[in-house]
């Protein structure tokens, strides 16, 4: 069973897939809030913090691309997960997705079992995470382990979960070249339906923040992490 304090806002324009996905959440041991819309979902993220937020994308009101931007523009979210769901598997609508900073992406229809899966394999490291604060420095990177933040030339950001997982799996593994399934494998894990463009586009972000120095792209063959 799942520590209780862990929570899951599940947003969902179809009250059908809202009870499957808190019953069986709420059977797990989460603590449950759900939203209708994404403006709702808003409301609700600053109210509650969730660890999680799981989502669906095509919803009235407020979509969940918008509301995800939002809630990932507020500092107080941003240790919390977020999980789309969606009927759509172009690619554009998953590049949209981790655009505003998701770390997973599911398309519909929604198995529980997988889905429980999926957030457990996520939420874990909130479970074995200490309260100390941890830093690796790296020439002028600065990479804060507590909070998700990183810092270069006296300017910092917070990542999103899922950049600051791939940032982590380079300098953890550096000088080494990893073809863009091989990441996807060690940073999203296998099973997971999300295509190499995904890697592509996180590397892309965090390139914007930490220049083009660190992570090499090795041509035809995928990309390195230098640390000289």
């Amino acid at each position: 069973m799942i520590d209780i304090s862990l929570k899951v806002l599940v947003v969902d324009d179809d009250p059908d897939i809202l009870e499957l996905l808190q019953y069986n959440l709420e059977g797990e041991g989460y603590q449950v809030f759900t939203a209708e819309n994404g403006k709702i979902a808003v409301e609700k993220a600053k109210q509650h913090i969730p660890d999680l937020i799981v989502m669906d994308i095509m919803m009235p009101i407020m979509d969940g691309i918008e509301a995800g931007r939002i809630i990932k523009q507020m500092p107080e979210l941003n240790k919390t997960y977020l999980l789309f769901l969606t009927a759509r598997a172009e690619e554009y609508s998953e590049i949209a997705a981790f655009d505003i900073g998701a770390d997973d992406y599911i398309i519909k229809p929604v198995k529980p079992r997988a889905l429980l899966s999926r957030i457990k394999a996520m939420l874990k490291r909130e479970l074995a995470e200490g309260t100390g604060t941890e830093k690796i420095v790296i020439e002028d990177l600065t990479i804060n382990k507590q909070n998700y933040s990183i810092a270069v030339n006296n300017n910092s950001w917070v990542l999103p979960k899922k950049e600051f997982d791939l940032l982590m799996f380079f300098v953890t593994n550096p000088n080494k070249v990893y073809s863009r399934d091989e990441i996807l494998s060690n940073v999203w894990g296998r099973g997971i339906h999300v295509t190499e463009r995904t890697v592509d586009v996180h590397i892309r972000k965090i390139r914007e923040k930490i220049g083009d120095d660190y992570i090499r792209t090795i041509k035809g063959v995928g990309y390195l992490f230098a640390n000289a």
